[in-house]
């Protein structure tokens, strides 16, 4: 369901770059940098080494994973930033969705789509799906059901690069640019030879392919409804 991808992405990605968000691992004891970002987001997979995070989530570059996961490390143990990473999406949620927004409906459809997902080679989403996601909070459960989302596509983007025969520093090169693939970890990251972005054109394709079947789970209206709901949710954070 192409409709929802850019808005679940964006959205998450307003949660992950935000100021709010970084003082919140700040106040959890965590340095200045990406160790939050990293021990948190990445804590669902447990106390994995370095290369196996790298493998897992892919696009970043192994110098921004090594240096974050490293630096927070010290700070508590997976699971716990994880569950401190998830508190801080709740807590982002409740600031930045609008009020307006028929949260209990979002989170009805959207759980019906989580719940139904194949996570086979999808280690990243599994590890989000078994976050506990409270019954009392709709509003913040709605922003981690959309964290939930938007980890499922990016591991289905993953696997579609691969599959396309790209290397993910190619793909970050072609999305965002060679000063952009530098800024999330890429070491000296070069120009990418034209030739390859049809590639690049594929593995999007592949990705829609890919979650295809998760969306077929709503009916017609129901899909309609969801992605009425998601651009409702996503509206602009307030400034």
């Amino acid at each position: 369901m192409t409709a929802v991808a850019r808005p679940i992405h964006d959205f998450g990605d307003e949660f992950m770059s935000s100021e709010a968000t970084s003082a919140v691992g700040l106040r959890a004891g965590f340095p200045p940098g990406r160790g939050f970002y990293c021990r948190g987001r990445f804590g669902v997979l447990g106390e994995a080494s370095v290369p196996v995070v790298q493998a897992v989530q892919g696009f970043l570059g192994p110098n921004l994973v090594t240096a974050g996961w490293l630096a927070g490390k010290p700070v508590m143990p997976a699971e716990e930033a994880a569950a401190r990473y998830a508190q801080a999406v709740r807590t982002w949620g409740r600031t930045n969705i609008p009020a307006d927004v028929d949260v209990e409906h979002f989170n009805h459809l959207a759980q019906q789509l989580i719940d139904a997902a194949d996570a086979d080679a999808l280690p990243l989403f599994a590890g989000w799906r078994e976050q506990p996601c409270p019954a009392d909070d709709p509003v913040g459960a709605a922003m981690q059901r959309i964290h939930v989302l938007r980890e499922h596509r990016s591991a289905c983007h993953l696997a579609a690069v691969r599959l396309s025969g790209l290397g993910a520093r190619e793909a970050m090169v072609i999305n965002l640019g060679v000063e952009q693939a530098t800024h999330y970890g890429w070491h000296d990251p070069q120009p990418v030879a034209a030739t390859l972005i049809p590639r690049w054109r594929r593995a999007e394709q592949l990705t829609d392919e890919l979650q295809a079947p998760l969306y077929a789970t709503l009916g017609d209206r129901q899909r309609t409804e969801f992605a009425q709901l998601v651009n409702a949710l996503t509206a602009s954070p307030t400034p």
